[in-house]
């Protein structure tokens, strides 16, 4: 067929398609409507081809043919560095798969419209990108690369697929290996590069702190107040005036203390416990940020903006400026301060018999860091406890209320997922000397039991005072998720019940017991934690799966947490005489957007300290390439193996390195299996690699199988 035939006769089948939607036609009933010969009917198959490619005709899933936006939906486009993508279309389960051919050029994060194609299988459901609704990279941050009079911005996002291409004369002089801001010109399409102009060189990829300023800027982190935020910051006083005392519950008279790491500067909890006749009275006080940070106030706008302080591994982005956060809502030693308390008393069981929460006057009296705390709890230490002598009687009933409380939420079902965090160790330059997990002890842990009970009696307070409140919730696991773990643990002779297709907190609590110190533990640590939903911000109370709450919310760190400085003014205003049917209706519209904003900044703060993370566990590791190490099996794929070793640096070793056989990914038992040899690697299994390659840019680690023991052997 020619291009003038095909022309007319996909204008011919448009126009007879028109606004209406077509039930399955055969083609011999559209041969009849475009009058085609009998002996060229099957051609009609390529202009209807032609047409749903071009996006112009698309066919629902129950057959009918129409006008692509009779069947279309909008969503969130997620690209995949492989070229395919995924669509979250709200109300939709499932995210929509959308294959390479059929992203229509859309970067990550654009907002696009698409149909649907259901086979009604049970399949993942497919789609097509039809059009790009709204662009979401207004400007691309990267690696330049210059090529005689143009050159090219990488993207540091590996998701933004396709490079951007700077004409001459558009490139501020940048050379390669410059970290450039750069602006989206023209975002092209299927056949065409996106085109764009250089607008900041960040520094060289080699300059200390460029590296990370690369990724604040990617992931638009907000670097400077606005003047108007430190005017304000300006006024507002460096201690505590003694107007402001009144109407305050008096406790500096109480043995308080602070226990943080030892870097810590935002101390926003101090605790107070005493025991009586009834049991232990234990006491949260927290900050009164919101004292200072006064509802739509420019702090309080630029708050919301930033939602979240974000911890990097060379510095802090904080949600409030320093004058607040290490200043005056700091509850420093010695200083008079503002807070917020939840004051509790707690039988010998661990439950809370009754509560007070008021507005408050503290001063403290020591500021205890972990490793102290813990050296009095757990080692006895007798310098340290000598040096503390007056608190010791205080942190030993800490301990003893702690283990109370820990043992009931253990009883209850609550999930402890203890898996090793890092702490990455930079000299002056910015470079890493050291990466070490960052182990809980028993000091963190107290201080987790005794937030976490604060947040449970304030989230139940207030659900049954049926007031507009901001709640964390934690939905329960997808039952088809729960389905997948219940027949893969199969395998290692566990199960988890099920009641008409849920689970329950206490039986993945129970497995995640049984598999404590056994070889398989990692393995289904991560699979259970993987099976799990996120937990998100709401104006809703549906409960905390993984802590087995029924009522949970975030009451204990306003100088860092937006929806905490939130539910602070609410209760503030609600002691002092209760909230109007106005104000009511004014948090029933606002909270809302505050939950779902909350939610977006800390996936971002979260995202953009991982890749921090990997990024310099990448540098660190580039010193020792050649170089083996022991490590676990931490995830299989049909790519490869994920290899994490005690440090918690994490590689890949590509299914094309395990070249002894050829291995097929078996998904239902997360296992690679060698065709021939039947040598299966799985999650949870030791193994020796040796390092061969860092990729700065890309942040990963390629690893191999060690062949054999060198003499020099290295333990991380």
């Amino acid at each position: 067929m020619n291009d003038e035939l095909l022309k007319q006769r996909k204008e011919t089948l448009l126009s007879v398609i028109g606004d209406k939607q077509y039930t399955p036609m055969k083609l011999k009933e559209l041969a009849i409507l475009l009058n085609v010969p009998k002996g060229q009917r099957d051609e009609l198959k390529e202009v209807l081809d032609r047409l749903l490619a071009e996006g112009k005709v698309s066919i629902s899933s129950k057959g009918k043919y129409g006008k692509p936006d009779m069947y279309s939906v909008t969503g969130t486009f997620s690209a995949h560095p492989k070229g395919f993508g995924f669509v979250t279309v709200e109300d939709r389960t499932e995210d929509v798969f959308i294959p390479g051919e059929k992203t229509a050029g859309a970067l990550h994060g654009d907002t696009v419209q698409i149909v649907i194609d259901e086979d009604g299988k049970g399949r993942r459901a497919e789609g097509a990108v039809v059009k790009i609704v709204a662009h979401a990279n207004a400007e691309i941050i990267g690696y330049y690369q210059k090529n005689k009079s143009f050159g090219f911005v990488i993207p540091d996002n590996q998701k933004i697929t396709k490079d951007l291409f700077i004409p001459e004369g558009k490139d501020m002089g940048a050379v390669t290996g410059h970290k450039v801001v750069a602006r989206v010109t023209d975002y092209g399409g299927s056949g065409k590069k996106p085109e764009g102009e250089i607008v900041e060189i960040l520094g060289h990829i080699n300059d200390p702190g460029t590296d990370i300023l690369s990724i604040v800027r990617a992931y638009g982190l907000p670097e400077e107040f606005p003047d108007q935020v430190m005017q304000q910051v300006e006024n507002i006083p460096d201690h505590v005036e003694p107007s402001e005392w009144q109407g305050r519950l008096d406790l500096r008279g109480l043995q308080t203390v602070t226990i943080d790491g030892e870097d810590a500067k935002d101390l926003d909890d101090a605790i107070t416990i005493s025991k009586e006749d009834h049991g232990y009275t234990l006491g949260v006080h927290i900050a009164d940020v919101s004292h200072y940070v006064t509802e739509k106030s420019p702090l309080d706008v630029e708050a919301l903006r930033r939602g979240t302080s974000v911890y990097l591994v060379d510095r802090v982005i904080p949600m409030l400026p320093h004058k607040l956060s290490n200043g005056i809502c700091s509850l420093n030693q010695g200083m008079d301060r503002l807070a917020l308390s939840c004051i509790m008393e707690i039988d010998e069981q661990g439950h809370v018999m009754g509560h007070r929460i008021a507005e408050t006057l503290i001063n403290v009296d020591r500021r205890m860091t972990y490793t102290a705390v813990n050296a009095i709890v757990t080692d006895r230490d007798e310098a340290v406890m000598k040096e503390y002598e007056e608190f010791v009687p205080m942190f030993d009933l800490m301990k003893e209320l702690a283990d109370i409380l820990r043992e009931n939420r253990s009883k209850r079902g609550s999930i402890d997922f203890d898996f090793p965090e890092s702490k990455i160790i930079l000299n002056e330059k910015g470079k890493p000397v050291d990466i070490r997990p960052y182990e809980r002890n028993a000091a963190t842990k107290i201080i987790e039991d005794f937030m976490l009970m604060a947040n449970e009696t304030v989230a139940e307070d207030f659900f049954w005072q049926e007031l507009p409140f901001l709640y964390r919730t934690h939905d329960n696991p997808d039952p088809e998720k729960m389905k997948k773990l219940g027949t893969f643990i199969n395998n290692f002779g566990y199960s988890i019940r099920t009641q008409q297709g849920e689970v329950y907190p206490k039986e993945l609590q129970k497995l995640l017991t049984k598999i404590e110190g056994t070889p398989e533990e990692a393995l289904i640590s991560r699979l259970t934690l993987r099976s799990m939903k996120q937990a998100k911000y709401t104006p809703y109370n549906s409960g905390h799966f993984g802590l087995a709450a029924k009522y949970y919310t975030h009451f204990t760190s306003p100088i860092r947490r937006y929806p905490d400085l939130q539910i602070h003014r609410i209760i503030k205003e609600n002691l002092r005489g209760g909230l109007s049917d106005k104000r009511i209706a004014h948090y029933e519209k606002i909270l809302p957007d505050v939950a779902v904003q909350s939610s977006a900044m800390e996936r971002r703060a979260d995202d953009a300290e991982r890749d921090t993370e990997k990024m310099k566990k990448c540098e660190y590791m580039s010193r020792y390439i050649g170089e083996e190490f022991d490590g676990v099996i931490s995830g299989v794929t049909n790519w490869g193996l994920y290899v994490e070793l005690p440090n918690t640096v994490e590689g890949l070793i590509h299914v094309n390195d395990l070249n002894e056989d050829y291995y097929i990914f078996d998904e239902e038992h997360y296992e690679l299996v060698g065709e021939l040899t039947r040598k299966t690697f799985k999650l949870g299994q030791p193994i020796r690699v040796q390092v061969t390659g860092t990729d700065k840019l890309a942040k990963t680690i390629d690893f191999i199988p060690a062949k054999a023991l060198l003499p020099q052997q290295t333990d991380l």
